[in-house]
């Protein structure tokens, strides 16, 4: 059950915004295979003054990162699908591919409390995170 995490530096329509989000949940989805019902990702949009970016990028206000929580077991290769997955999901919003920042931090399940306060580890997730 990952948790995503977009952060952009521009608004969006509320369209676009949904858009976003499923973008980034469809990537979750084909690279580590979660059930589609399994979605937890959000959208900040912040003033640009509030999000610093590199000055080598031709369209600053289209800088987005994406942060992915997730459980521990996830391969290279799963998550290069994702990198690829995200990137290519995003250019239909007129993101460039160079503007997007992926960071995927990974967590064992005995450090997520879901399913009313239990331990990860201690429950049956219904999904394999080894992919």
């Amino acid at each position: 059950m990952p948790s995503g995490l977009i952060e952009v530096r521009r608004e969006y329509s509320a369209a676009d915004e949904v858009g976003l989000i499923e973008a980034v949940h469809g990537a979750l989805v084909t690279a580590f295979r979660i059930p589609p019902q399994d979605k937890d990702v959000r959208l900040v949009a912040h003033a640009p003054h509030r999000f610093a970016c590199s000055p080598r990028l031709a369209q600053p206000e289209y800088f987005t990162l994406v942060s992915i929580d997730c459980f521990a077991g996830r391969s290279v290769d799963a998550k290069r699908t994702l990198y690829t997955e995200i990137v290519t999901n995003l250019k239909a919003f007129g993101i460039p591919p160079d503007h997007v920042t992926i960071l995927v931090r990974d967590h064992p399940t005995s450090n997520w409390g879901i399913r009313g306060g239990q331990a990860a580890c201690d429950l049956d997730l219904g999904f394999d995170v080894n992919v």
